[in-house]
């Protein structure tokens, strides 16, 4: 009997089981692209953090234990504690100052460090030093160091040492320090101590000179000299998860104290980049939570949806079945036979598709081991989803099965229980208090607090966008039904240009089956809200990445140079570049507020705005020209960023009184400024400290216009602008020219943003399936359960053109309908979920971007499935009305 059944289920139903297949198979497919491609984003992550570190452990040897044999001894215990990569000594000596004679003058530095690095440490750790003139053989200076001394290549510099007489070296290179933070912090400092600055004056020298000059200050000064072993780790065993990478690499230190007892504190700084990185991983995650889910419970609708559409004609079979003696338990065994078919087809349809999709991201890696969890779930999913909705509808049928309640109207009176207690407004009430609570309090919906082992997700913020989703659904149905029953007359009125003297009949069809039509307005509705919420976050999102792109780089390209060869020194060449339509100057220099040492920006404030991007969230108020205004009011008026104003206690209007350098002398010396407003972000700046002031004001107080850094706007492509310039400033030496991409692509890649391109393709392309199916599969499914009601019009002598009043009515108030309900319902979604997930966006976006050539592309395929359902039904209509009884 089962055979018979399955064999004519597949024969006569074949196109029902496609379509509930078809719905598991999206559901499946969804839910395993994107589960695998944040798990695998989020693998990735924790290598790209790795492997982005210069270097990963820091471990500090005590003052007197500098001889060979302890260094020796240390780095075996590291070895086995460890799989190390590269390994070294690094001798570290704080001195005096140093001083250097040029010219008729001497300048004088304070306190400083003197640093022993092999050879060899530059090739193993290639992140710690960039050169910037000279070469890496010899004694190096820092680029800091060497404007104070106002020293080049070839000059020398003497070293005063504390418990020595002063030694003097010859230069024979300058560079930069991009890790400083890093590289000279306090290993072994309290928890929670205020991390200190890096040292202003830094000279690095060959490690055998270190040891000769500084060997013997080991004894007399322990607390002065220090040994340090730089660790390289091997990051392909780490997990693909940053929690539990952090984890491991602490319980490796942790075993390093045990086998050094103590005596060699250790910078963990891998775990402490990996810590830093797990908000990055839990935003990936909710993304797929915020973005996945709703389309995956959109597949499962549109599964229900289509097993739904079969009620009648399913409670007919059973009663047929009940007449010739079958029992209940017999009927609900064929319906698991229809169930595991169209489960495990459409699960593995899903699967293939999911393997289909993931060839378009070869880096999602989607057979990775992190995936298999995902494919599993989708799996499982799958196979739920089927049994559920095909099992339960049928047990609710043969529940209800006879003869009269086969034949039964579509369409019940008496409004639901949801319905009668206003279940959508109480959804879209607790909707808008759940919100309101999260936002309004500026709660971050995820939790990672720095250096602690545990973080957290506020999963009752997740209530908030999918009760609205939930609640605009059934508030859809609510209106359509009311809209059906009560305004006929004026759907006539609007419907009459296409179906004319008909219209008021397609009208009161309409009417007679306003459960199904506004079941599938809703369903329609909710695949354009998912679709249109995606896409506009998405696009918020992207063009927001751009805005942090821009504020990293500083303008679509970037020239930097130094103090000693500023970018301005070819301006006039760099302005006349082909493809630029504004350039600006802007000074780096360095203040001192108290004892800290900040950047300070010198801009022309009247026009920064026509080279680079002057964003309203830059500034404290939120307006940008206002601010831009009280810093052109106040010649010397300065832009305070929120951490300085905050440590300092400061108040509009302050007088604040800062150190800089003067270009004659090269001394440090008082210059006052007026506070005026608060800056949190600024082109190039840190995310930190730093001031932005007046360029005038500055090169009066400083002796200087010099700009070191040369903003530009390109109408042609960056790259190509960008190359130009290198070749321009290539005479000065130490300028770095950078491009928009370079830096879009560095941050993407870091992912101190989360990386949505993949997640975007992969979201937008299942949100048009799913339009596409939501108009076109109801459409189609709602002519198909009505192929008797036509043929019986067609014997009446019912005419084409009649019969498609009837049809381009219902596909039109679906289309329209559904559409217009669901974007905006998207847009609201959408809105809901950049106030929601402000830890994403850096800086938090101005408004919403709107990706208007995709909503076209949304509205012409769900108008495209439209046409094409209509046209089937158009065929079958052409069909014998004797025959399409027969087959009835």
């Amino acid at each position: 009997m089962i055979g018979l059944w399955f064999a004519g289920l597949v024969r006569a139903r074949r196109g029902r089981l496609v379509g509930m297949a078809a719905g598991v198979a999206v559901t499946v497919a969804l839910i395993a692209s994107l589960g695998a491609f944040i798990a695998q984003s989020v693998a990735s992550m924790t290598l790209r953090a790795a492997a982005s570190l210069p270097v990963d452990w820091q471990v500090q040897l005590e003052s007197a234990t500098t001889d060979a044999l302890s260094v020796l001894q240390a780095a075996a215990a590291i070895e086995k504690a460890a799989r190390v990569t590269r390994q070294q000594a690094v001798g570290y000596a704080d001195v005096d100052g140093f001083e250097a004679t040029t010219g008729e003058t001497v300048q004088t530095t304070g306190k400083g460090k003197v640093l022993g690095l092999s050879h060899s440490y530059f090739r193993d750790f290639p992140g710690q030093v960039r050169l910037l003139l000279g070469n890496l053989d010899g004694v190096l200076v820092a680029q800091q160091t060497a404007a104070n001394l106002h020293v080049s290549i070839g000059d020398t510099v003497s070293i005063r040492r504390p418990a020595r007489a002063p030694a003097d070296v010859l230069i024979t290179g300058i560079v930069d320090l991009p890790n400083a933070d890093a590289m000279f912090q306090t290993i072994g400092a309290a928890p929670g101590a205020v991390p200190q600055a890096p040292p202003d004056n830094v000279l690095l020298l060959p490690i055998g000179a270190w040891h000769r000059l500084f060997d013997a200050e080991a004894t007399a000064q322990p607390h002065a000299v220090r040994i340090q072993l730089h660790v390289g780790l091997a990051h392909d065993g780490l997990p693909g998860d940053p929690e539990a990478a952090q984890a491991q690499v602490q319980g490796a230190a942790k075993n390093l104290e045990t086998r050094i007892a103590g005596s060699a504190p250790v910078a963990d700084n891998l775990a402490a980049r990996l810590d830093g990185v797990r908000s990055d991983a839990l935003y990936a995650k909710v993304l797929f939570l915020f973005l996945g889910t709703p389309g995956a419970l959109l597949g499962a609708l549109l599964t229900i949806a289509v097993v739904a559409s079969g009620s009648g004609r399913r409670r007919r079979d059973q009663a047929l079945l009940r007449i010739r003696g079958a029992s209940r338990a017999q009927i609900m065994k064929l319906a698991a036979v229809e169930a595991m078919c169209v489960g495990v087809g459409g699960t593995l349809a899903g699967l293939i598709l999911a393997a289909l999709l993931s060839r378009l991201f070869p880096d999602a890696g989607y057979f990775g081991a992190s995936s298999m969890v995902w494919i599993a779930c989708a799996a499982i999913a799958g196979i739920v989803l089927a049994n559920a909705a095909i099992l339960v509808t049928a047990w609710i049928d043969a529940s209800t099965t006879s003869v009269t309640s086969a034949r039964r109207m579509t369409g019940s009176i008496r409004p639901r229980l949801w319905q009668r207690v206003y279940f959508d407004l109480v959804l879209l009430a607790l909707s808008a208090v759940i919100f309101w609570r999260t936002w309004s309090t500026g709660y971050q919906v995820v939790l990672a607090p720095e250096g602690t082992p545990s973080s957290s997700i506020d999963y009752v913020a997740f209530l908030a966008p999918a009760m609205a989703w939930a609640g605009s659904g059934l508030l859809t149905i609510r209106l359509g039904l009311a809209g059906l029953r009560r305004g006929r007359g004026t759907l006539a009125v609007w419907f009459r240009p296409l179906a004319h003297s008909l219209a008021g009949v397609a009208v009161a069809a309409m009417s007679r089956q306003r459960n199904r039509m506004t079941q599938g307005i809703a369903l329609v509705a909710l695949a354009f809200a998912f679709a249109t919420s995606t896409a506009v976050f998405n696009a918020t999102y992207n063009a927001q990445a751009r805005v942090d792109a821009e504020l990293t780089n500083g303008a679509d390209v970037t020239v930097t140079g130094t103090s000693q060869a500023p970018a301005s020194a070819r301006f006039d060449e760099i302005a006349a570049l082909r493809g630029i339509s504004a350039a600006q100057r802007m000074q780096h220099r360095f203040a001192y507020v108290g004892t800290d040492l900040q950047d300070l920006y010198g801009i022309d404030a009247r026009h920064i705005g026509e080279a680079t991007r002057m964003a309203d969230a830059f500034f404290e108020g939120g307006d940008a020209q206002r601010s831009l205004d009280a810093l052109l009011q106040h010649p010397n008026g300065i832009l305070v960023s929120e951490e300085t104003v905050k440590d300092y206690q400061l108040h509009p209007g302050d007088e604040i009184n800062l150190r800089l350098q003067n270009a004659g002398d090269r001394q440090y010396h008082v210059v006052p400024f007026r506070f005026v407003g608060v800056v949190r972000e600024f082109p190039t700046a840190p995310r930190d400290s730093f001031l932005v002031a007046n360029a005038g004001y500055v090169a009066q107080q400083t002796g200087t216009s010099a700009a070191e850094i040369v903003l530009l706007k390109t109408t042609a492509p960056p790259e190509q602008v960008a190359a130009a310039a290198r070749a321009v400033v290539a005479p000065l030496g130490a300028v770095k020219v950078s491009d928009i991409g370079q830096v879009q692509h560095m941050i993407s890649s870091s992912l101190t943003a989360v990386d949505l391109r993949g997640l975007t393709q992969l979201e937008l392309g299942a949100a048009a399936l799913m339009v596409a199916g939501a108009t076109g599969l109801i459409i189609a499914l709602g002519f198909a359960d009505r192929r008797r009601t036509f043929a019986i019009l067609s014997a009446l002598g019912a005419r084409p053109r009649q019969l498609g009043a009837f049809l381009w009515s219902e596909a039109l108030m679906l289309l329209v309908g559904g559409a217009a309900i669901g974007t905006l319902t998207g847009f609201a979604l959408a809105w809901m979920l950049v106030k929601l997930l402000t830890g994403v966006f850096d800086p938090p976006p101005e408004h919403l971007s709107v990706p208007w050539v995709f909503l076209a592309f949304l509205l012409g395929v769900a108008a495209l499935s439209v046409v094409i359902a209509v046209i089937a039904a158009f065929r079958e209509t052409r069909v014998p009305a004797v025959q399409r009884m027969r087959e009835l």
